[in-house]
């Protein structure tokens, strides 16, 4: 099926029918184009929404990379998705991509029926740009092992990109909802990394 037979049609439709692609693999490229005008929006909701499954260990940093190409174009209000040839080309196998498809649909289906288009001016161009650096700073916690501290982020960045795509405004407070616990979870995790840490030093220095 071609790009242009995708175009004004729900995500959740167009991740449901890559997911049924017979191919052995399938280039980054190939889903771009499928996702048309929504690319960058929607590449970001994919891959947030990867980031937040109970995946296999490693799996955030893999699918977070990409999130720290795209983010910053949403920041400086790219009209669309680049990406380097080299990732654009990258092909992923299939198996593989349609356990995480399948496993999104249901989730993209739920969130677009409690969303719609409302409050325009928060997802305006300043309110795009200003989720654009939160999910910067988000792709950037994305790709570090933090322990327990990328659902979150990842959550925040999937609800803004929903957002953005049907230019819900009520959708993008929530995601700076998911944004202040996010901050929070992350100071929090620091806090008890930092603790582990010193405890680990004095019990060196007493040793």
């Amino acid at each position: 099926m071609g790009a242009s037979e995708f175009q004004n049609r729900p995500l959740s439709d167009v991740v449901c029918d890559l997911a049924q692609t017979e191919a052995a693999t399938m280039s980054l490229g190939e889903v771009v184009d499928a996702f048309g005008a929504s690319a960058l929006a929607g590449l970001l909701l994919v891959f947030g929404l990867a980031c937040a499954l109970p995946l296999p260990p490693g799996a955030t940093t893999v699918f977070g990379m990409p999130l720290v190409l795209l983010s910053p174009q949403l920041l400086f209000d790219h009209p669309g998705p680049w990406l380097p040839k080299a990732l654009r080309e990258r092909r992923f196998a299939m198996p593989e991509l349609r356990r995480v498809f399948e496993r999104m649909t249901p989730w993209l289906r739920r969130m677009e029926m409690v969303s719609r288009p409302r409050l325009g001016l928060v997802v305006g161009r300043s309110g795009r740009r200003l989720m654009g650096l939160i999910c910067t700073v988000f792709a950037l916690v994305l790709i570090l092992p933090i322990p327990l501290g990328n659902m979150l982020p990842a959550v925040t960045v999937s609800v803004f990109s929903l957002a953005l795509i049907q230019r819900d405004g009520v959708v993008a407070l929530v995601g700076y909802a998911f944004a202040a616990a996010s901050v929070g979870a992350l100071v929090l995790a620091a806090n008890l990394i930092g603790a582990l840490v010193r405890s680990g030093l004095s019990a060196l220095a007493l040793s």
